[in-house]
């Protein structure tokens, strides 16, 4: 990848999203990693030999696409294999949520996939009831020592909050297995496979277009530690707000 194009208020290193991409001659299938951080965070082991491009608001050396996720509808479309979006999600008001959603359908083939991963915000208040802890007493501790309590899962971590002053990194929505199942049917994906992993305070989930091959099930370890669903005839109702 050797120019730099801005287009509509992004700067992109790849061509990919301004459609300026002739120049690429990797054919390898494309995931985009939106708001990864920084490439050294690893991502799952299915993306290895997958030419993994990285999205984050601010431009840094690793990141590819330096822009707001939520104007992705207004580039090149139909340009990605998938979507990886790890702990982002939340960082969205619930308005936005559909609109970073309709920029991954967008971005996505038709045969393309979104895999997403978000607190599980349900979880935590049943644990918080269920032994009586404190919001901000540890609910889990990082494997480099770091405390996260259920204050920083369902606002945003504190400390990275505090020594950043970066407003971004606090959370504006939280999700339920059902809210996030409403998000996904509302925004044109059709099937949803989910990651059956009880006591993690997490839901991963992987979401398809349209329905999908046996080739990429194999390829992504299906139905191991996963649950299959349909898009029922109607989409489930997008939670209201109440006032």
């Amino acid at each position: 990848m050797s120019f730099l194009k801005i287009f509509r208020g992004l700067t992109d290193k790849s061509g990919l999203l301004a459609g300026t991409d002739t120049c690429i001659t990797d054919t390898r299938q494309r995931v985009l990693n939106v708001g990864g951080g920084n490439k050294s965070i690893l991502i799952p082991d299915h993306f290895a030999n997958w030419e993994h491009l990285l999205l984050d608001i601010k431009a840094r050396p690793d990141v590819d696409l330096a822009m707001d996720a939520r104007n992705l509808a207004n580039t090149q479309a139909k340009v990605f294999d998938a979507v990886y979006c790890s702990h982002n999600l939340e960082h969205y008001y619930p308005h936005d949520v559909l609109v970073v959603l309709a920029g991954f359908g967008h971005i996505l083939k038709p045969d393309g996939f979104a895999e997403i991963h978000v607190p599980d915000v349900q979880e935590v208040m049943r644990h918080v009831v269920d032994t009586a802890m404190d919001i901000n007493d540890t609910l889990y501790t990082l494997e480099n020592g770091v405390s996260i309590s259920a204050h920083d899962v369902i606002y945003g971590w504190g400390q990275q909050i505090a020594t950043s002053g970066e407003d971004f990194y606090a959370h504006k929505t939280g999700f339920s297995k059902k809210s996030l199942e409403a998000c996904l049917m509302n925004s044109g994906f059709i099937e949803l496979w989910w990651n059956e992993s009880p006591g993690s305070f997490a839901l991963g989930v992987i979401a398809f277009k349209q329905p999908s091959t046996e080739s990429q099930r194999s390829a992504l370890g299906f139905p191991k530690r996963m649950r299959h669903q349909n898009r029922p005839s109607s989409p489930p109702p997008l939670p209201r707000a109440r006032h």
